[in-house]
């Protein structure tokens, strides 16, 4: 890394040191894990102030603010070609959604795929389900100017659950004959959690 570089920012950093990025088998690296819910660097203090306050970071990386400061192990470099208001998805959103259908759940071609919310990240899970050649992919969110775009990246239908007098699960499940083969909630609702959960086809499905 050197003065100059483009960098995205990772939520989830690696230092490639500790036991648990030397596993293979995580990314939950340790080296900011202390200090990373506290709002703070990983030496124990914060770079922001305001009025000889401390201002602490967000999610370690705080890119709510139109400055930041970041440790190295929490930056990704990336070619200076490539369009930063395009790639700075790639440090959170994309690869949750994506690596969620491709990597965790492992969809495979033909399968069908129910995505509750089309944010940043279930718009990437919908990527995701389309590169694997999922058959189906339902998007699912109340916000319907949210379906054009989640159509042209991948989704073959989308619903708004408030368009219906019964629950979206059983709709799902109706629309599919018994139920999705994945879904994935990508909001971090516990009501939605049920029905991402419902909409599964019994005895294979998965959440």
């Amino acid at each position: 890394m050197a003065v100059g570089d483009h960098v995205i920012p990772l939520y989830t950093p690696e230092c490639r040191e500790c036991k648990f990025c030397l596993s293979g088998k995580t990314n939950l690296c340790q080296k900011i894990r202390a200090t990373q819910g506290k709002g703070l660097m990983p030496d124990g203090t914060s770079r922001f102030s305001k009025d000889g306050k401390p201002i602490y970071h967000y999610m370690g990386t705080s890119t709510f603010s139109e400055y930041t400061v970041l440790p190295e192990i929490s930056l990704a470099k990336v070619n200076k070609a490539a369009p930063l208001e395009e790639v700075c998805l790639l440090g959170c959103g994309v690869t949750t959604g994506m690596g969620a259908v491709v990597n965790t759940a492992k969809v495979k071609a033909g399968d069908s795929v129910a995505v509750f919310g089309l944010g940043g990240i279930g718009l990437s899970a919908i990527i995701g389900a389309r590169m694997v050649g999922a058959g189906r992919i339902i998007g699912i969110d109340i916000n319907e100017g949210k379906f054009e775009l989640a159509k042209k990246l991948g989704a073959t239908d989308c619903v708004n659950p408030n368009g219906f007098d019964k629950p979206i699960q059983d709709v799902i499940v109706e629309m599919t004959d018994g139920g999705v083969d994945f879904s994935f909630e990508c909001i971090g609702n516990v009501k939605v959690m049920r029905a991402a959960l419902e909409c599964c086809h019994k005895g294979w499905a998965n959440r």
